[in-house]
């Protein structure tokens, strides 16, 4: 059987389509690395498979075993990402999703060059190295987020428009319109030409960030695998405080010398207090003394147009479930939501000629959902978790709820939350 409780065993595969050659094997098994391999004659026989549909002009997507879900998908003609997970219950939303994201990856750190007109195997091989400490991190159990929802990981700071204002002036002064504060691979604040890059790179460029070892200063190349896939940027990266790090996206000026430690210090020196302010902002997202219900065990806030969220599974101290079945509940929860219930984009982001547009609360029609619930357990008062999702206007928001929390009012008191939430998001 299937393993239940824990994030089971993925076995993540890279091929060369054309030969069928591997390029790498990653695993995880329980949320953390594993040195487990496939035998070749498994990988062989997963990746014959797919080639045979594929020669019949079949498109194999998905399968799944008594204790297995497997998942295929080709890029560009050239490389097929295949994904083996053994959590029970798994969508295939998720694993393709996950597949998006790795060979993101690729191209963030490698190129779309190299991945589409493969010339040396094994240097490409060796390139990809480069890519293993982020991929991994999407294998394993992650605080983030971002690499299902595709929207970018946020925090909200006690003092944003102080560092804000701080932020446009540092981009100034750096010769750059792309800069980003990040904590623990969360954005805290952003210029608007960083908010303006797409995506995947406004999600993988924060989580590389936090993935990466930590270092006083970084100039790193990246391409950006939807604005330039073939062209090089820099990625500078200045660490403020220990986990909190700015970020710059540049070409080849300015030289890092310009900007440590001189620029650092005349623009963030005085804003020390703000600034170690961000640090606890990590694993909750949201200021001290943010008023939530005592029930909320965690909560996922995104705003579908601007493709930003708000994730965190310790709004409110120490309860039952832990963090790390917290966050497998609201992942499960959200993929089941938006593969069944809500479209993953609304309506009112492709507008149509027409009628003036409506308002966010009228911009649903009436056959679409607005809210579901689950609870897992019975529904007596002070057994099993709830789960409930809310949709308005470009919002939605999934929460976690404590057992003591009453079926009947779990509408009102999402919805009354994200009334709250909607000011900061």
């Amino acid at each position: 059987m299937g393993e239940e409780g824990t994030g089971g065993t993925v076995h993540l595969l890279c091929l060369a389509a054309s030969s069928g050659v591997p390029l790498f094997c990653r695993s995880s098994r329980g949320g953390a690395p594993a040195r487990q391999q496939l035998p070749f004659s498994v990988i062989g026989s997963l990746n014959g498979v797919h080639m045979f549909g594929q020669n019949l002009e079949v498109q194999l997507s998905s399968a799944r075993t008594e204790n297995t879900t497997v998942v295929w998908k080709s890029f560009h003609d050239s490389i097929t990402l295949i994904v083996l997970s053994s959590e029970v219950g798994i969508s295939e939303l998720r694993l393709e999703r996950l597949l998006q994201m790795v060979f993101g990856a690729m191209v963030l750190l490698v190129g779309l060059e190299e991945l589409t007109n493969i010339r040396n195997v094994e240097r490409l091989k060796k390139d990809l190295r480069a890519s293993y400490c982020l991929i991994d991190s999407f294998l394993g159990d992650s605080e983030l987020i971002g690499d299902l929802t595709q929207c970018v990981d946020c925090v909200i700071p006690p003092e944003g428009s102080l560092l804000q204002e701080a932020l446009s002036g540092f981009a100034e002064a750096a010769g750059t319109t792309f800069v980003s504060l990040v904590v623990s691979g969360r954005v805290v604040a952003a210029t608007e030409g960083w908010w303006r890059l797409g995506t995947p790179e406004a999600v993988l460029l924060p989580w590389l960030v936090g993935s990466l070892p930590p270092q006083t200063a970084r100039d790193y190349p990246v391409y950006l695998p939807h604005g330039s896939p073939t062209v090089p940027h820099r990625l500078l990266t200045l660490t403020l405080l220990p986990s909190l790090e700015l970020c710059l996206l540049c070409g080849p000026s300015p030289p890092l010398s310009q900007l440590y430690p001189q620029l650092l210090e005349r623009w963030w020196q005085p804003l020390l207090d703000p600034l170690r302010a961000c640090l606890p902002l990590g694993p909750r997202a949201l200021p001290s003394g943010f008023p939530l219900h005592t029930d909320i065990l965690g909560l996922l806030l995104l705003h579908l147009e601007l493709k930003r969220c708000l994730f965190t599974v310790e709004p409110l101290g120490d309860k039952e479930p832990s963090p790390e079945q917290r966050r497998r509940l609201l992942r499960n929860f959200y993929t089941l939501v938006t593969s069944t219930h809500f479209p993953p984009v609304p309506p009112v982001l492709s507008p149509e000629p027409g009628p003036p547009e409506k308002t966010e609360d009228e911009v649903y029609q009436a056959q679409l959902p607005r809210a579901c619930y689950l609870v897992l357990g019975t529904e007596e008062p002070g057994t099993g978790v709830r789960l409930v999702a809310l949709q308005l206007g470009l919002r939605r928001l999934l929460l976690l709820l404590s057992p003591q929390s009453p079926t009947h009012g779990l509408r009102s008191l999402a919805t009354h939350t994200l009334h709250a939430l909607t000011p900061l998001l």
